[in-house]
Parts: C-alpha cells; sequence; structure tokens
C-alpha cells in the first residue's frame, strides 16, 4: 500500500488519467494495491470518482472536523416546523382537518400534539410524515 507522503502533486494528475481508462476489475485492483478491500460498488464511475477524491485526500487532507461530524451524525436534517400561529388544513377521505401551530406543538380538535406526525397518525390511523401529509414537503425535487 501506497501512504500519503509516496503521493505527489505530478504524479497524481498521470495516476487519475490511468484510472480514467481503467475497468472495474482494474479499479478494483487498484484499490486493493493502495489502500486494502475495495469498495463493492458496481458503479466504474462511482469508484473513480472515490479513487479521485482518495488520492487528492492523500495531497491536500480529507473533511475536516465540522464535516466528519456532521456526518457521523445518525438521521437526516430537520427542516425547521412552522412558526407559531400556522394554520394548516387537510382534506383526507372527504373530512377536512384543520390544525393551528402553538409554542407547545399542535392543536388539533381542541387537544395539544408534540408533533404534525402524531396529527397525522391520529388523523389516518397509520404513521406519516405530518409535515409531508400536510403539504409542506414534496416527494423529491422535481415536485
Amino acid at each position: 500500500m501506497q501512504s500519503a507522503s509516496e503521493t505527489s502533486f505530478g504524479d497524481i494528475d498521470a495516476t487519475i488519467r490511468a484510472v480514467e481508462s481503467m475497468s472495474l476489475q482494474g479499479l478494483r485492483r487498484f484499490w486493493e494495491r493502495r489502500w486494502g478491500l475495495s469498495p463493492r460498488l458496481q458503479s466504474t464511475q462511482m469508484l473513480r470518482l472515490l479513487i479521485a477524491w482518495r488520492l487528492q485526500a492523500e495531497i491536500w487532507g480529507g473533511l475536516d472536523g465540522d464535516t466528519k461530524a456532521r456526518l457521523l451524525r445518525k438521521g437526516t436534517p430537520r427542516a425547521a416546523p412552522p412558526p407559531v400561529g400556522t394554520s394548516l388544513t387537510r382534506e383526507y377521505k372527504g373530512v377536512l382537518h384543520h390544525v393551528e401551530v402553538e409554542p407547545g406543538g399542535v392543536r388539533y380538535r381542541g387537544a395539544l400534539y408534540g408533533s404534525l406526525s402524531e396529527v397525522a397518525r391520529e388523523i389516518t390511523g397509520t404513521r406519516w410524515n405530518g409535515p409531508h401529509f400536510f403539504g409542506l414537503r414534496r416527494r423529491n425535487a422535481d415536485g
């Protein structure tokens, strides 16, 4: 295995050019000679990108501490809840449901719930992402 000190600015360009023409098997052999067991990827392009990143990281350094900490956190970042005073309405199975966002949670039919998801579960009888149920999130960026 080659150490970071063995990688220089001059040979990184030549190495990346060589990686661009390698097959998936060639990329795996390259990875294993350099860093050990290769990732079990089926995408030649993705493995090329990972190799290029690893080579650059050897010279210029990897992720900073803040970025590493963010990646290690479990779950996905949560969007900010709707501001206090927001009214949300959703029609479900022909019935109009109305909620109000309050400082302590969400008011629905006179009861205070801890989240929109709790209200969505009360309405549907099944687990839902509350912001999605009330139309605050799209399923994907394209709509």
